[in-house]
């Protein structure tokens, strides 16, 4: 066994949860998406106080295109993810790998055993022609998790997603609609990926209040300050680090396979060495 796997984490998924939770009550904090340890570790070194797991990054990751993970691998993942690293981890559990309410809490509660501090649930369907589930539908499955986290006694926080904007209904007052039935079915954090006007941002805010709201932040659209301004609570950055990462690799890989040179390469940091040396995160296995 190595160095990067010969220590365990030094604080219990208790005592994340309980940070992950106090997190959100006050002021505003970043949490970026790592898609493999590697990352996560240098985002903790970095200094950020949460991180959250990526579906697309980790499916490409595996060579796939996002939404094709299984539950299983889902869950392998969460496990690996949330021992690498001290700070609280937040799944991102697409639609609960499942449609009906039943179903999804009996997946969230396999979740909630994994050591992660916080999950989201979304209301879309993958079907392009109904993108969204029925809202009487949708808020009976946030209904489901909240019941199945509170079975679990682990008090992972709870995150209710609704998708419109970024599967082609970007209706803002359907989707504050959604988000608002979703805080009253028991979620503890709402999120609404693809707001980018400032007054509609500033409008969710408002309306879900005083229950936080996360923000995706996938261009450079905004700033940490202005979105702290409107009230923003967790801003996150989803599969957007991961693209960075890739872009890089397939810039010097194309140079070189059809220029034969190496000028991208000069970019690259020596080595990541130091960064792993102390083994000081969790035992991953």
């Amino acid at each position: 066994m190595d160095k990067l796997t010969s220590h365990r984490h030094r604080s219990s998924p208790n005592d994340r949860t309980r940070v992950f939770h106090e997190l959100h009550r006050a002021g505003c904090f970043v949490i970026p998406n790592p898609w493999d340890v590697g990352a996560a570790r240098l985002l903790e070194q970095l200094g950020f106080p949460a991180l959250a797991t990526t579906s697309s990054g980790f499916a490409w990751s595996l060579g796939r295109p996002d939404n094709t993970v299984t539950l299983d691998e889902a869950l392998a993942h969460l496990r690996v993810m949330s021992a690498s690293v001290d700070v609280p981890f937040n799944a991102d559990f697409e639609g609960g790998f499942a449609t009906e309410p039943d179903v999804v809490a009996a997946n969230v509660a396999a979740a909630t055993q994994t050591g992660i501090a916080g999950l989201s649930i979304e209301d879309s369907t993958g079907d392009a022609a109904a993108p969204l589930f029925d809202c009487e539908l949708a808020v009976d499955r946030i209904r489901a998790a909240r019941g199945a986290i509170d079975d679990s006694g682990t008090n992972v926080l709870l995150t209710g997603r609704s998708e419109g904007f970024v599967v082609g209904r970007p209706d803002l007052k359907e989707t504050i609609r959604r988000l608002t039935a979703y805080a009253d079915a028991g979620a503890d954090c709402l999120f609404a990926p693809g707001l980018r006007a400032i007054a509609d941002i500033s409008a969710v805010v408002s309306s879900v209040a005083p229950k936080p709201l996360n923000v995706l932040v996938s261009t450079d659209f905004t700033t940490v300050a202005e979105l702290e301004q409107l009230g923003v609570r967790r801003i996150s950055v989803g599969g957007a680090l991961a693209r960075a990462a890739w872009g890089a690799f397939l810039e010097a890989a194309t140079e070189i396979r059809e220029r034969g040179t190496f000028t991208r390469l000069a970019a690259a940091i020596p080595s990541l060495d130091r960064r792993f040396a102390d083994g000081s995160r969790g035992q991953v296995s």
